[in-house]
């Protein structure tokens, strides 16, 4: 039996290096994925989606498609969200805020010495 390192024996290690490299490249392209995209489109939970995609990728594709599909679930911020000089401004609808001094949604007084 033949032991020595020939031509195509080192051929064959450097294919084998070749795809252990676009394996390794691949994983960490789809465990990145679900996190850029919500960093991407300013998900508010992007940091958790980035830590689901790579727990998911880690125990072997489990939580990963979770993850993805939460990338892409629709979100609405939060009216704290919204700059100071926005939540301040009167839209159309609003309640007067002369007939309610509370500022409450409410448009009767909230006690009997409110409306004194």
């Amino acid at each position: 039996m033949d032991s020595s390192f020939g031509p195509l024996d080192a051929i064959a290690f450097v294919v084998f290096a070749v795809l252990i490299a676009a394996a390794m490249i691949i994983i960490v392209s789809l465990g990145q994925l679900p996190g850029r995209l919500a960093r991407k489109w300013e998900h508010p939970h992007a940091a958790a989606i980035n830590v689901a995609g790579w727990v998911g990728i880690a125990t072997g594709g489990v939580l990963w498609p979770l993850a993805l599909i939460w990338a892409f679930l629709p979100f609405s911020a939060p009216a704290s969200a919204a700059p100071r000089e926005d939540r301040n401004e009167r839209r159309a609808g609003d309640i007067d805020a002369d007939a309610n001094p509370q500022g409450s949604l409410h448009p009767f007084p909230a006690s009997r010495e409110a409306r004194s």
